[in-house]
């Protein structure tokens, strides 16, 4: 239907804009501090399900017992987590460590490397004080100290980062105790005439978020097992805990393509612990890398996450290539809870499609 356009809703509309983008704005200028906030309620909307079922199917009344009890459960797996992971990989570079000083004491006919160090500083002691005194040192010096305070800021952001952490626990842990109320109350902040909107709008993108995890936690498990097995199979170091790795780090989508890194790293020191071709080893585990991504790309994806999302396979891939090529990484992690997102939207307000069609004048006739 036709709607004239009058001042007073132009300038209705242009102060929602202008308000929206003071709220961008000022979320942008305080995303520190909202930063431990949002992964709270992440966190708690993750666990509220196992909140309830402890408190509900467990017989714990106490809610704030629940909690606890989740959190106990929850660290536990993390730290099972861990356990696989990190002692294995403390294993490998206690490893590499030791072939590097096999390789250096045979190579040079080293016995003893301390020894070997004050030896050559007793050697060299004229050539050392030479190059102390020189201006190229001084120099150094100089473009070190800068250097060094941008470490010491690097590792003081790291600090306040595990404060943040802390304080995200402490968020998750009240928006727990009263999540059934926070859910359902913010709604009060607006109008009561726009509540319906923004009600059915939340209930949609709750209804999607939690698809859109549900899916993604499905295909990371599979990928995690995937690459369990076809390391398992080639012999390759740290099998089951880089499966493990790669499994946790897809429930971002496509950042386990940085597992390379440590898959290079492996080969390489593989190839030093058994004296095997260095490139086979390494082609052997791209070899894995390819045939999973195949899989999952091709099988498991479009079937796991287009059930999930609603989507068909091939307007879930082209949402993926569309947001992809619009946003890039950011764009592959919300394409499809977003895609989702709007075709409901679409949907709902725009072809109504929840509500009946109207059925013709002369069809509505003839059934009078």
């Amino acid at each position: 239907m036709r709607q004239t356009i009058t001042f007073d809703i132009f300038v209705r509309w242009l102060g929602y804009g202008l308000l929206t983008i003071v709220i961008f704005l000022l979320i942008n200028d305080l995303s520190n501090v909202l930063l431990p906030f949002a992964v709270g309620w992440l966190l708690a909307y993750l666990l509220h399900p196992v909140v309830k079922f402890v408190q509900f199917r467990m017989h714990l009344r106490s809610r704030v017992l629940s909690i606890v009890v989740t959190l106990i459960a929850f660290l536990a797996v993390m730290g099972l987590v861990l356990w696989l992971i990190i002692p294995p990989m403390i294993e490998q570079f206690a490893k590499l460590g030791q072939l590097a000083t096999n390789y250096i004491q045979h190579a040079a006919n080293i016995h003893s490397i301390p020894e070997a160090i004050r030896e050559w500083t007793e050697n060299n002691r004229e050539g050392i004080q030479r190059f102390l005194k020189s201006s190229e040192f001084t120099n150094g010096l100089k473009e070190a100290i800068p250097n060094m305070f941008h470490v010491l800021g690097k590792t003081a952001n790291i600090i306040v980062s595990i404060a943040g952490s802390l304080i995200a626990l402490l968020y998750m842990f009240f928006i727990l105790m009263d999540y059934e109320y926070l859910t359902t109350a913010w709604i009060k902040i607006f109008p009561k005439k726009n509540r319906p909107f923004w009600t059915e709008l939340a209930g949609d993108a709750e209804r999607e978020l939690s698809n859109y995890i549900r899916g993604q936690g499905t295909v990371a498990l599979i990928m995690g097992i995937l690459f369990c097995v076809g390391f398992t199979i080639i012999d390759f170091p740290m099998a089951i805990g880089l499966g493990i790795l790669i499994g946790i780090m897809d429930l971002v989508p496509y950042l386990h393509t940085l597992a390379l890194v440590p898959t290079v790293f492996l080969s390489l020191l593989k190839a030093a612990d058994t004296g095997q071709n260095f490139w086979i080893i390494l082609l052997s585990a791209l070899a894995v890398f390819a045939i999973v991504q195949v899989i999952i790309d091709m099988v498991v994806t479009p079937k796991v996450m287009g059930k999930a999302m609603g989507l068909n396979p091939a307007i879930l891939l082209l949402s993926l290539s569309i947001w992809g090529a619009l946003l890039g990484f950011i764009g592959l992690i919300i394409a499809l809870p977003l895609t989702t997102l709007l075709m409901a939207y679409y949907q709902r307000y725009i072809t109504r499609e929840d509500e009946p069609e109207a059925l013709p004048k002369e069809q509505f006739n003839n059934s009078h």
